[in-house]
């Protein structure tokens, strides 16, 4: 949608930004949910996915009810969102927010500072900065490196530049910088920020309209626009040319999956098996979104 709009010199909305970055941090929140329940499991502890998917489904019902979808959310558009926030959710948010903090804090103790879980993870398949540099590692896979880069700061766009939140990277917790563990935790951190973010969203949040007049017929002059920003599994990138037509001469997209799956090769060699398992799981890969 931002490659489409620069194309078409949009201006979206302030509530239309705000609502998007509601979406996009509750979906954040549910991603990485999934990500480290999966992680754990993969490990060896079950409990946690358990609990994870728990919070998860909450967030699903949030959802749906924002936009009607669960899982595909399809609720963006080119210069705006579909729906507005309808009557009552924003305290419904609000109270899961207050069940959620403490949550974090709970799956801390349950999992995260467990010595076992800890002792697989710590020092394992380390990825030192320059090298999660030079393979174009992004999103917490790369802050996992100790990088201190995210696009919601770095290359503001939407509300974010109205929002005060922390960006946690890799410190070696209880090993080597980088590490499987890095991975892991920077993401547990990165759902406490991300409910600040929501906090802020939804306490600021400015009246008016939810989507920019775009015409029926799109039709953006020749040229080409990237729209950039950072989802779960960090940034996603939309390349789009424009021929001055209703449809696209080239829509090229990149992924976080894509990027984290050309390193896996070089950083296992030498593992013991269930060390690489630790590895594929603190990269928190979707197949489907390695090739889009």
């Amino acid at each position: 949608a931002i490659a489409v709009e620069r194309l078409l010199k949009l201006e979206v909305p302030a509530r239309a930004q705000w609502l998007r970055a509601i979406s996009c941090e509750l979906c954040r929140i549910a991603s990485h949910l999934v990500s480290v329940g999966t992680m754990t499991m993969d490990i060896g502890a079950f409990t946690p996915m358990v609990h994870g998917l728990r919070e998860r489904e909450t967030i699903n019902d949030l959802i749906e009810e924002l936009c009607g979808a669960r899982l595909t959310y399809n609720y963006h558009r080119i210069g705006g969102v579909a729906f507005d926030m309808p009557e009552g959710w924003r305290d419904r948010v609000l109270k899961f927010l207050d069940h959620f903090d403490p949550f974090l804090v709970e799956f801390d103790r349950l999992i995260s500072f467990n010595q076992v879980y800890v002792k697989r993870l710590a020092n394992v398949a380390t990825i030192p900065a320059e090298l999660a540099i030079d393979y174009g590692l992004v999103g917490p896979n790369l802050r996992g490196s100790g990088v201190d880069w995210d696009l919601r700061r770095d290359m503001p766009y939407g509300a974010y530049p109205s929002f005060k939140f922390a960006i946690p990277v890799g410190r070696g917790w209880y090993g080597t910088p980088g590490d499987s563990y890095d991975r892991y935790y920077v993401r547990c951190l990165e759902m406490a920020e991300s409910s600040k973010i929501v906090r802020q969203a939804l306490e600021s949040m400015p009246e008016g309209e939810i989507t920019a007049k775009v015409p029926r017929n799109i039709k953006p002059e020749a040229g080409e626009a990237l729209g950039r920003v950072e989802s779960a599994r960090g940034e996603l990138a939309y390349y789009v040319v424009s021929d001055g037509t209703n449809k696209a001469y080239r829509v090229r997209a990149r992924t976080g999956s894509f990027t984290a799956m050309g390193i896996i090769e070089d950083i296992s060699r030498g593992l013991m098996m269930a060390d690489l398992v630790a590895l594929i799981s603190s990269f928190d890969v979707v197949a489907p979104e390695i090739d889009r």
